[in-house]
């Protein structure tokens, strides 16, 4: 334990959702959910105004449907996410050159590292203007903890949140923490709080008079030292600036349960290349294959198969994982499959053996393509040389995501459906824009790039000018969470197969901001969506499953979003009921009361 608070800990706030709303001006102030939008997807993150309603990160999006049904369900754009936290992190790193990102909006910053002053003045200080320069170059907001502990700190930056500091004085940490739940102590979860709560034991005050005894007893030697410490206030982690990398892996998670043994051969293959590619990505290589099996009734195995030396082979990788699914049975039905690398090093050592048979079977699979290539394919209609059967599939318009139109510019997907799309034509600086809706294969709209918050960030735009920041409500409910911000069931739009377009806002003529599905709407199907992880350094933690995940810091994940919900049958497509305007549900809470030692900005 440090004797001044000089470790900080930034969060930003409700990341996703408040870039989202920064972009969109029509949405500030309004209920945001960001995530995976099919039948199975899960909430990323919530604006405040949807937390209102009791919508939380890691939420079914169904049961948060259920719970705010006029919210606006985005799919999740992490190229944009990816930018903001490249500036966010380069502030953080002209601070400090210790700094330990734990997530695309999170990390912990050694202060006394970059040569401040170790007194509360002189952090708060550098706390404060790290909120205004953030404020300034991307126009979102963070909170900041500031404590002479890691797990102090992130308490700090939890109840400093929205938009706040607050920094904890040295020697009142044990009076701040004892009335605390048992789970504010890092690496406590559920399953140990359970074991916990058995034992009586439910706050952190309770923990520490337990005894260090008692928690070994319970916990096993490391967990339950580990715990003693930290409910006692000892915590001398240090902030690393580097974590290794321990695995790489990717999951989807599919909409309807596979049955058929040659379209899960066919996806664990697919799977495999994808690992490789976010291994090949990192600059790394691995020696055990490993992979996940989710049946129907939600029950996971995972087989592993070590290899004579680490390899970033697609084709090693992919036979490997094929003997590992050849000895599970998925006649029953799998919800998710899984491939991962880990054992991970910085070279490689080829299974000559395997290569060797790979580069046969490709020679073979080439004299093949090349002997039956000779005739065309038969029953086609074609003639020789003519593109049999090559038609276009329709562009799949996903909520959310930016579009280019040639007449009107840039604006974003509102929500499509029957054979039609609906646009928001609307920049970040802005004011909120006019709705027109288009033919799904109008030839004038394209997909479009993300555009910066601030428009001094574009080639001769204006003065730094920040995006209006969106109209902050909390809401009753606990602060934010902050691992599902890379969780599962949430699609990386950045690469979206062509597929039938859905509708997910409000299909309809030219109309206001309709935010949610109109009246008579109900889910309809979408293809499976995936997702990728990388454990270690390379990502954060997020829920183990969901439709269409994950978004990781290290920017290896991808996915093929899945639609939401259609256009209700029958139903004229028009715009769903505006939700209330700004300020939606309660303020801050007003009167807390105050922690002994806490000060707060």
């Amino acid at each position: 334990m440090r004797s001044a608070p000089t470790i900080l800990h930034l969060d930003m706030d409700a990341f996703y959702a408040s870039a989202e709303q920064a972009a969109k001006p029509s949405l500030r102030g309004k209920p945001v959910v960001v995530g995976g939008i099919g039948p199975r997807g899960v909430v990323a993150t919530a604006s405040y105004e949807a937390r209102v309603f009791g919508v939380r990160s890691a939420m079914a999006t169904a049961q948060a449907r259920r719970l705010c049904p006029n919210a606006a369900y985005l799919t999740p754009r992490f190229s944009l996410y990816r930018d903001i936290s490249e500036v966010v992190m380069g502030l953080l790193r002209a601070l400090s050159p210790l700094v330990e990102p734990l997530s695309l909006d999170e990390a912990f910053v050694d202060l006394e590292a970059g040569g401040v002053e170790p007194t509360a003045a002189a952090v708060r200080a550098v706390g404060e203007r790290l909120r205004r320069d953030i404020r300034a170059a991307t126009g979102l907001s963070g909170s900041v903890g500031l404590a002479a502990s890691k797990m102090l700190a992130k308490i700090a930056s939890e109840d400093a949140k929205p938009d706040g500091l607050l920094l904890i004085e040295p020697g009142t940490e044990l009076e701040m923490l004892r009335p605390m739940s048992v789970r504010v102590i890092p690496g406590v979860g559920p399953a140990t709080a359970e074991t916990l709560r058995r034992a009586g034991i439910n706050t952190v005050a309770e923990t520490a008079e337990a005894g260090e005894a008692e928690l070994v007893r319970l916990l096993g030697k490391a967990h339950g030292s580990g715990l003693y410490a930290l409910a006692t206030g000892h915590d001398d982690r240090p902030v690393v600036a580097e974590r290794d990398a321990k695995s790489v892996s990717v999951e989807d998670t599919f909409e309807e349960d596979l049955t058929d043994r040659t379209r899960v051969q066919l996806e664990i293959a697919r799977l495999a290349d994808r690992c490789v590619q976010r291994l090949r990505a990192a600059g790394r290589s691995g020696r055990t294959v490993v992979i996940k099996v989710r049946s129907y009734d939600f029950s996971t195995l995972t087989r592993s198969e070590t290899l004579r030396g680490p390899t970033d082979d697609p084709a090693v990788v992919r036979e490997a994982a094929a003997r590992l699914i050849d000895g599970v049975d998925t006649t029953t039905g799998v919800r998710l499959l899984g491939v991962g690398v880990s054992g991970l090093a910085d070279y490689t050592q080829e299974d000559l053996f395997a290569q060797a048979a790979s580069e046969a079977s490709a020679a073979a699979a080439a004299a093949a393509d090349a002997a039956g290539g000779a005739e065309p394919a038969r029953g086609s209609g074609e003639e020789p040389g003519e593109d049999a059967g090559a038609v276009e599939r329709p562009r799949r318009w996903l909520p959310g995501l930016d579009v280019h139109h040639a007449e009107y510019g840039a604006g974003w997907v509102q929500g499509s459906g029957v054979g039609r799309v609906t646009v928001r034509f609307e920049t970040p600086w802005s004011e909120p824009g006019r709705v027109r809706t288009f033919a799904v294969g109008d030839p004038d709209l394209e997909p479009g790039e993300p555009l910066p918050l601030v428009r001094a960030a574009l080639p001769g735009g204006d003065a730094a000018r920040p995006a209006p920041a969106q109209a902050t409500v909390p809401g009753p409910g606990p602060s934010e969470s902050t691992a599902p911000e890379d969780v599962p069931g949430t699609p990386d739009p950045a690469s979206p197969e062509p597929g039938p377009a859905t509708n997910a806002a409000a299909a309809g003529p030219e109309s206001g901001p309709g935010l949610g599905p109109g009246p008579g709407a109900e889910p309809g199907p979408g293809p499976a969506a995936d997702s990728g992880v990388v454990s270690g350094a390379l990502a954060d933690p997020a829920p183990e499953e969901a439709p269409g995940s994950v978004a990781d810091p290290g920017s290896l994940s991808g996915s093929a979003p899945g639609p939401g919900p259609a256009v209700g049958r029958g139903a004229d497509p028009g715009p769903g009921p505006v939700p209330g305007g700004p300020g939606n549900g309660p303020g801050p809470a007003s009167g807390s009361r105050p922690v002994p030692g806490m000060s707060r900005r």
